[in-house]
């Protein structure tokens, strides 16, 4: 009965397997790039395809301290955001083009609310839920290293 319970599970993760690698794959080739924000140092993966940003931080299942997700947009705009397929909670900074943050806001994981910037905006930073308040950084501070920031392709 064991084994064929195991067997199961086998087949159910040798079906998910490149599915989850696939995910893994996408994760490494995203360019990482430091910013700062304040005294806090952030390591930035970086999406700037209509690919990449529709993939987003979808299914992982963690980030680090001060790691996020950079969403470089083609066009200066207001954006909006949502957490479809997105497994945990998340703030996001809309930042407009001199890197300035415009307004920061806190998104519920597997949700399909949407959060826009307030205004027109180049970039987006996710980071986990809180990130952005914990530290006291509020609307109006400019992040450092936005120019090493790849552009949209």
């Amino acid at each position: 009965m064991h084994a064929v319970i195991f067997r199961a599970g086998q087949r159910v993760f040798l079906a998910l397997a490149p599915f989850f690698f696939f995910t893994c794959v996408l994760a490494a080739e995203h360019p990482v790039i430091s910013l700062t924000a304040g005294m806090h140092v952030i390591r930035a993966e970086v999406v700037n395809t209509m690919a990449s940003r529709s993939q987003g931080l979808m299914f992982r299942k963690s980030l680090g301290p001060n790691q996020g997700m950079l969403f470089v947009f083609d066009i200066n705009e207001r954006h909006c955001m949502w957490m479809k397929n997105t497994l945990i909670p998340l703030s996001v900074a809309f930042i407009d083009e001199q890197g300035a943050i415009l307004n920061i806001e806190e998104m519920k994981p597997q949700t399909e609310d949407t959060h826009c910037a307030r205004s027109a905006a180049r970039y987006a930073l996710e980071m986990t839920a809180g990130w952005f308040g914990k530290r006291g950084l509020q609307p109006g501070l400019r992040l450092g290293g936005m120019e090493k920031a790849p552009g949209p392709k």
